[in-house]
């Protein structure tokens, strides 16, 4: 009698184990299949990121070629006015 008691606590446990293996792999597959997106979107926007501030330094590099352009930088907040930070005494 007591070895069948036994044999079933462990039969139990073995299937709570397996069971709890089973939940713990789909949720493992889950969630990195969610961070594989995640990192995709995170790298198309660093992409986006690079090439907008290169598009924003070859404006201020042509500014200062031909300065016309600066009410438009200005506007944007790419570029402050320097006369607007002077303090007068």
């Amino acid at each position: 009698m007591k070895r069948d008691f036994t044999t079933t606590i462990l039969q139990l446990a073995l299937a709570v184990s397996l069971i709890a293996s089973v939940i713990f792999c789909i949720q493992y597959i889950n969630r990195s299949r969610t961070a594989r997106s995640l990192n995709g979107q995170v790298m198309a926007i660093n992409q986006y990121r690079t090439t907008v501030q290169a598009f924003v330094n070859e404006c201020v590099a042509y500014s200062e070629k031909n300065p016309a352009i600066l009410p438009i930088l200005e506007s944007v907040g790419i570029r402050k006015n320097p006369a607007a930070n002077r303090t007068t005494r």
